[in-house]
């Protein structure tokens, strides 16, 4: 459905450099990155409101680069809901079908169908000033769907609501690309919203693709120290591996050793440990995990309803106040940190 080849686009001091990914048709493709890391720039081309200095963007198959954006069938849904302020729920949504000239029965079947589907058929008189965040983002999705895009596009759609708001959104996104199918491009800095609405995740860092997969792969075996960190991958090592039996490399760092399971066979590399994969217990226990380090707690550090603890290793992991109360974490409290070799991810250094 979507193409782009070596897109490369000089925006002010920003600059996408050479960006490449297909999006298949029916599929739920979530560009995953920072803040000024270029997303919304990739949909603005998409929609035909850039053109790009070089490189190819396809559509179904066919260069767009001369197709005006009014014909590209691109439904367009901003961070900001950009709605109408003079026009009601109702007329907001009407409005992409006057413009097409869409015959007044069929219009009113399309308007009814997504009211009653986001819920929204209390609110058809309202004005956009006497709707809630959640409201208004519905009425702006509804808005987008009513023309029957090829192409849905989502700049954000989730990020200015709070925390309850945006899950039950979260939830009416899934139900709604299971319902229609529409391909969808959704841009976010959210990992949450990536791991679940995401067909394939895209990575973009400055400007760049660092790396495409599934929610799984990307966020299990990150391809570069970049993407590990900004995925939130608090354990990132750098050692040598010594040797590799069987597919398992021992990788030596900081005076310890780990083993990971890999085909890398010597040098130096990258481990990648997430924090949650590292289970702690007071005594050494038996257990399938390969490796198994005596530790000491340095820091003890609550994040919302988890606590991260710093230990001596180098490294980090995350429990539950429960198991900060039974182990009695707490620094200088002896421990020992158990992980799979499978959880470790070896990259060349």
């Amino acid at each position: 459905m979507i193409t782009f080849k070596d897109v490369s686009h000089d925006w002010g001091t920003f600059r996408l450099r050479d960006v490449s990914f297909t999006v298949d048709e029916g599929e739920y493709f979530v560009i995953l990155g920072p803040t000024g890391a270029g997303k919304t720039l990739i949909l603005e081309t998409i929609a035909g409101f850039y053109t790009p200095n070089s490189g190819e963007i396809l559509l179904r198959g066919k260069e767009c680069s001369d197709v005006m954006p009014e014909h590209r069938n691109v439904g367009f849904v901003y961070q900001d809901y950009a709605l109408f302020p003079h026009m009601t729920v109702e007329e907001n949504i009407r409005f992409g079908l006057e413009i097409r000239e869409i015959p007044e029965q069929e219009a009113d079947k399309r308007v009814e169908s997504l009211l009653e589907m986001l819920n929204i058929v209390g609110l058809r008189g309202r004005y956009p000033r006497n709707l809630s965040g959640g409201e208004q983002q519905r009425v702006a999705i509804a808005r987008a769907l009513v023309i029957e895009p090829d192409i849905l596009l989502l700049d954000e759609p989730l990020s200015a609501l709070d925390t309850r708001t945006r899950e039950a959104l979260r939830e009416e996104l899934k139900r709604i690309h299971r319902a229609q199918g529409t391909t969808t491009v959704h841009v976010t800095h959210d990992q949450t919203e990536a791991l679940l609405l995401a067909d394939r995740v895209a990575v973009i860092i400055d400007g760049e693709m660092a790396q495409i997969g599934s929610p799984q792969e990307v966020f299990n075996t990150p391809s570069s120290v970049m993407v590990a960190d900004f995925l939130g991958v608090d354990n990132v090592i750098k050692g040598n591996i010594i040797e590799n039996v069987d597919g398992v490399a021992c990788v030596e760092f900081n005076g310890y050793r780990l083993y990971a399971t890999s085909t890398l066979s010597s040098g130096e590399v990258y481990a990648f440990l997430r924090p949650e994969n590292i289970i702690l217990s007071k005594a050494s226990i038996e257990t399938s995990a390969r490796n198994v380090l005596k530790s000491t707690v340095e820091n003890v550090t609550q994040l919302g309803g988890i606590y991260q603890i710093h230990l001596d290793t180098g490294l980090s992991a995350v429990v539950t106040h429960q198991s900060v109360e039974e182990l009695e974490l707490k620094p200088g409290t002896e421990i020992y940190a158990s992980f799979k070799a499978t959880a470790i991810h070896l990259i060349k250094h």
